[in-house]
């Protein structure tokens, strides 16, 4: 007697949708993007300038309140500088500098400190640029996250319901590109002056995507 046919199960339906979601907070960290740079006949003027300059400011950066341990050496450098006269190069001196980065946390001072750094370097200050950033974003993906498996929900009972469906269980979660990056701001070294330097922080928005696919009942 032939063995009765068993009919395979189809496989069940399926909908898979990306979602979009972000958050936003505002700043409580301004990252300072400062150094100097100076120069001199040999490169030993030169270097011997930078120290010099550097170390006030970096002395008038800590009595803005900042810590020791929030300030990093970005780089250093020394170099010759060359002149070109009949087809010829020839080393006219040298320059030397030093860039760090500047952690502010209490960034309604940023400015202050900003002003700071160009005070004591004098001719040698250079302030490059300053960002925003959120000393903890554990909290700000996390709703940027919730904000877009919501996102991805809401459209996929809406394409099943168009579908005649009822949305069924979630299949595979994925998490796409996201996270804010902070945006640097470029400055240029504040002219000493009793007005004092107003730098809007603003805020940081985080942006988290997902690819969530689901069963259709």
């Amino acid at each position: 007697m032939p063995a009765a046919a068993v009919a395979a199960a189809p496989d069940p339906a399926t909908i898979s949708v990306t979602g979009n979601g972000s958050a936003s907070q505002a700043p409580d960290l301004a990252v300072l993007s400062a150094g100097v740079e100076t120069r001199g006949d040999t490169a030993e003027k030169a270097e011997d300038a930078m120290v010099k300059a550097s170390n006030k400011v970096l002395d008038a950066i800590r009595a803005a309140g900042v810590e020791k341990k929030d300030v990093q050496t970005q780089g250093l450098s020394l170099r010759a500088v060359y002149e070109e006269k009949d087809g010829k190069s020839t080393v006219v001196g040298y320059e030397a500098g030093q860039t760090f980065t500047v952690k502010v946390r209490d960034i309604d001072s940023a400015g202050d400190v900003a002003q700071a750094v160009t005070d004591a370097g004098g001719d040698a200050a250079r302030v490059h640029g300053i960002s925003f950033d959120v000393a903890d974003r554990d909290d700000l993906n996390a709703d940027a996250r919730a904000d877009a498996y919501r996102d991805a929900r809401a459209k996929a009972r809406q394409y099943a319901k168009l579908s005649g469906h009822k949305l069924g269980r979630l299949v595979s979660l994925k998490e796409g590109g996201g996270g804010g990056t902070p945006q640097p701001v470029a400055m240029a070294a504040p002219e000493a002056s009793d007005a004092q330097l107003e730098v809007p922080a603003g805020e940081l928005t985080a942006d988290v995507s997902v690819n969530a696919e689901y069963r259709l009942d």
